[in-house]
C-alpha cells in the first residue's frame, strides 16, 4: 500500500545583511541590501559608493587661466584710475584748487578701497575646512560626522557646507563659486571681501563716469552745423532731418578730440559697462545672502523650492554689524545659520 504525504512548499524571502565598513569610524556595517549611497548610525557618516575620482588633466590651465584674469583685472583698474587723474585733474583744478584737493581726496580713497579689498579676495584663502579626526572609533564620537562626506581629491572628511573645487584643488567652507576674474573661490573666509569689492568697484566706476562727463562737457570741441540755421528749431516733418545733422555734427566735433577727449570717452564707455555687470552680479549675490545662501547651495535646493530662510538680519550678520544695529531691522523669518547647504 503506498502513502502519499503532500507537503505545503511555502516560499520565504531571506534577507541577506551586506558588511560594509564606515570610513567615518571604522565600524563594520550590517545592510540590509547592498546600497550604493548609506550613513552610519554611530558618527553620521554618508558613505557613497558610487563616488569616482576624475582625472583631472586641465587643473594647471585653470591655474595658469586664473592668474591671466588677475594681470588683467589689475592692469585694467590702474588704467582707469591712471586715465581718469590724468584726463580730469586739469579740468577739475580750474575750477578752484579746493575743488582739485578734494577730487583727489575722494580718488585716493576710493583706490585705495577698491585694491585693498581685491587684494584680500584675490589672495587669501577661500575658506579651508578645519581638520577633524576621523577614521578609528575610539577617537569618533557619536555624530561627530554627521552628514559629512568623503573627498575623494582632497582625502580627507568633507562636511555638508563646503565642496570641492578643482580650480583650486582644495575644498571650500561655504563655497559660493569659483571667480576667475579675482583667480579664487569666494568662500567663508573671503565672501565679505569679495562684496565690499564689488561695492567700492561700483561706486568707483559712478564717480568716473560722472567726473568723465563733467570734463569731456567743459573740453569738447563746438558742434558745427552745415543746414541747419539753429540745432534745436524743429519744424514740422524735420525731426529726422535735425537727428541727421546732429549726428554728422558730433562725428565731426568727435574728429577734432584731443588725446585727452578719447581717454574720457574710453573711460566713460568703460566704466559704464563695468557698472551693468557689477550692478546684476552685487544684486544677485545680495539676493543669496538675504535668503541665507550660497549660489552653490541656491542650485541644489533649485529642485526643491528652497525652503526660505529670508531674513534682513542675515544681511547683518553677512557684514558683522552689532546686535544693537540688527535689532531694528524687520525680520521676515528666524534664520539661525548664515548659509544653508
Amino acid at each position: 500500500m503506498s502513502c502519499f504525504f503532500i507537503k505545503d512548499h511555502v516560499e520565504a524571502t531571506v534577507r541577506e545583511e551586506i558588511e560594509k565598513i564606515c570610513w567615518g569610524c571604522g565600524l563594520r556595517l550590517l545592510l540590509p541590501s547592498n546600497a550604493p549611497i548609506f550613513k552610519c548610525g554611530w558618527c553620521g557618516a554618508v558613505t557613497n559608493q558610487r563616488a569616482q575620482k576624475r582625472k583631472d588633466k586641465s587643473l594647471w590651465w585653470r591655474r595658469w587661466r586664473d592668474r591671466c584674469f588677475v594681470s588683467v583685472v589689475s592692469l585694467f583698474m590702474l588704467c582707469i584710475l591712471c586715465g581718469g587723474v590724468w584726463a580730469v585733474h586739469p579740468v577739475v583744478f580750474s575750477i578752484s584748487y579746493i575743488s582739485g584737493i578734494f577730487h583727489c581726496l575722494v580718488t585716493a580713497v576710493l583706490a585705495v578701497s577698491t585694491f585693498t579689498t581685491f587684494g584680500l579676495a584675490a589672495f587669501c584663502c577661500a575658506g579651508r575646512p578645519p581638520n577633524i579626526q576621523w577614521g578609528s572609533y575610539p577617537v569618533v564620537g557619536k555624530g561627530d560626522l554627521e552628514d559629512y562626506t568623503f573627498c575623494l581629491y582632497c582625502c580627507k572628511p568633507k562636511s555638508p557646507r563646503s565642496h570641492h573645487c578643482r580650480s583650486c584643488g582644495m575644498c571650500i567652507e561655504d563655497m559660493d563659486h569659483h571667480c576667475p576674474f579675482i583667480g579664487n573661490c569666494v568662500g567663508a573666509t573671503n565672501h565679505r571681501h569679495f562684496i565690499i569689492f564689488l561695492i567700492s568697484t561700483l561706486i568707483s566706476t559712478v564717480y568716473v563716469t560722472i567726473m568723465c562727463s563733467y570734463a569731456g562737457w567743459h573740453i569738447w570741441p563746438p558742434l558745427r552745423f552745415t543746414s541747419l540755421a539753429h540745432p534745436y528749431t524743429l519744424a514740422s516733418g524735420s525731426t529726422s532731418r535735425v537727428v541727421r545733422e546732429l549726428s554728422h555734427a558730433l562725428l565731426g566735433s568727435a574728429m577734432l578730440l584731443s588725446t585727452r577727449g578719447i581717454i574720457l570717452v574710453y573711460l566713460i564707455v568703460s566704466s559704464v559697462s563695468v557698472q551693468i555687470g557689477l550692478t546684476i552680479l552685487l544684486w544677485q549675490q545680495l539676493c543669496y545672502i538675504y535668503e541665507g545662501e550660497t549660489y552653490l547651495s541656491h542650485l541644489s535646493s533649485g529642485a526643491d523650492g528652497g525652503s526660505g530662510g529670508r531674513d534682513c538680519q542675515n544681511l547683518v550678520r553677512f557684514f558683522g554689524c552689532p546686535y544693537s544695529f540688527s535689532r531694528h531691522l524687520p525680520i521676515f523669518r528666524s534664520s539661525r545659520k548664515r548659509h544653508r547647504k
